[in-house]
């Protein structure tokens, strides 16, 4: 069993991830921004969680983090870049402070993660690098502009180091989720922008975060979800003339579908650590 670091575990994906990964035997710890958050949840996990305070955009905090697990549970051998957020709306219509935010929450937060991971890893000889990524990473969606830039981005940057990396000690493994079930449902609703996230069936944070778990023990290089219909849109997000045809007609079925989900089971895309 593995210490594993999840980052954006106080609610979400995150937190299902820690669940799923105590209840299968590892010791994990639980870094948020929402330091409260997380304490509640690795109180109810008992003995084998811990709680820590983490702002992925700060690299001291970061340094802080890996030395805090190391003293409570142990080396970290396993790093899930989970944490992400998203302000919703057309390009145009957000500041550029709130572009400045994705960018440095979901791009740079795990770049540096990963290069504070890399050479703790390295001198210990073994280590897995985990990324949850999003679809979004393969597709130009309206609404989620910047948000999906960082994904694309993050992606790119994800892959390139797992190819430097390739004859060391550690191993890397992406995930792209669709979209997931969260308590995040009255924003989204709200924003005629971010309609297209009701065009495909959502998941479960738990269903997410059993892939992600899975993945520390079978390592796979990537997967995407649906595991048929995630092929397929990541072979169409290659043609943007493709794109442009059809986003268009995908958003106008998706807000039709939103008319007929209540808001207690609405949908919206998962967002990691800052709420």
């Amino acid at each position: 069993m593995s210490v594993v670091l999840v980052t954006g575990a106080a609610s979400g994906i995150g937190a299902a991830t820690a669940r799923e990964a105590v209840r299968r035997g590892h010791r994990v710890a639980l870094a948020d921004i929402d330091l409260a958050g997380a304490t509640r949840l690795a109180d109810r996990l008992g003995p084998a969680a811990c709680a820590i305070p983490l702002d992925i955009r700060d690299q001291d905090a970061w340094e802080e983090a890996f030395d805090a697990v190391a003293a409570r549970l142990g080396p970290v051998e396993v790093l899930v870049n989970n944490a992400g957020i998203i302000h919703t709306g057309y390009a145009r219509q957000l500041s550029l402070e709130q572009h400045r935010h994705m960018v440095e929450v979901n791009l740079l937060g795990p770049m540096t993660g990963t290069l504070t991971a890399l050479p703790r890893m390295r001198a210990q000889g073994r280590g897995h690098i985990i990324t949850v990524c999003s679809m979004s990473s393969f597709l130009p969606l309206s609404g989620y502009t910047t948000y999906g830039a960082t994904k694309h981005g993050l992606r790119a940057f994800h892959h390139s180091v797992a190819i430097e990396e390739r004859g060391g000690p550690v191993t890397f493994s992406i995930v792209h989720p669709p979209g997931t079930r969260t308590p995040m449902l009255e924003q989204e609703m709200a924003d005629p922008s971010a309609v297209i996230t009701f065009a495909e069936k959502p998941l479960t944070p738990e269903k997410v975060a059993s892939v992600i778990v899975d993945a520390i023990v079978k390592k796979p290089v990537e997967v995407v979800h649906p595991a048929v219909g995630g092929r397929v849109q990541r072979i169409a997000g290659v043609f943007p003339r493709l794109m442009r045809f059809v986003i268009p007609r995908v958003a106008a079925m998706a807000e039709r579908r939103s008319r007929s989900i209540a808001p207690a089971t609405a949908v919206v895309r998962e967002r990691g650590d800052s709420r």
